[in-house]
């Protein structure tokens, strides 16, 4: 028996919103990353984008665990020389919040291009407005909420 391979006109492609609202940012990021990968999916396939889009929303309201508000530290290079920049997760949770939960999701994703288109389906938005409403986003609960 043939294992059967999905086309690209044979997937259908689904949108959920999910609110960080008190999550804890790692267990939100890790099931976020697996929608995103498609792995939820029968016909899910690790060469092929089946993933679904999904919307976060009230991402300042993230929550970390432990000392990590503290002493978890961001660091990028802009590629020039002493261009390394350092900033701690209270302040990047303070000023780019999106970027807290975009960089955990990217970081559970394969790191190639198809990684990359499947991030592209990931919108992260800091407050519970959002523009895709058109799309009609059904709702995804998870469980891992801090009281």
């Amino acid at each position: 028996m043939p294992t059967p391979m999905p086309k690209e006109s044979e997937i259908e492609r689904k949108w959920f919103i999910v609110d960080a609202d008190g999550q804890v940012l790692g267990r939100l990021a890790s099931r976020v990353a697996s929608i995103l990968r498609g792995k939820h999916k029968p016909i899910f396939v690790p060469h092929l984008d089946v993933g679904d889009h999904v919307v976060v929303i009230n991402a300042a309201k993230v929550h970390l665990t432990g000392r990590k508000l503290r002493d978890k530290q961001y660091r990028w290079h802009s590629g020039y020389i002493g261009g390394l920049r350092e900033v701690s997760a209270e302040t990047m949770l303070r000023t780019h919040p999106e970027r807290v939960i975009e960089w955990a999701i990217q970081g559970m994703l394969p790191k190639n291009r198809l990684g990359r288109a499947m991030a592209r389906k990931l919108k992260v938005y800091r407050g519970a407005a959002h523009p895709h409403q058109a799309q009609q986003p059904e709702t995804l609960t998870t469980k891992a909420e801090v009281r």
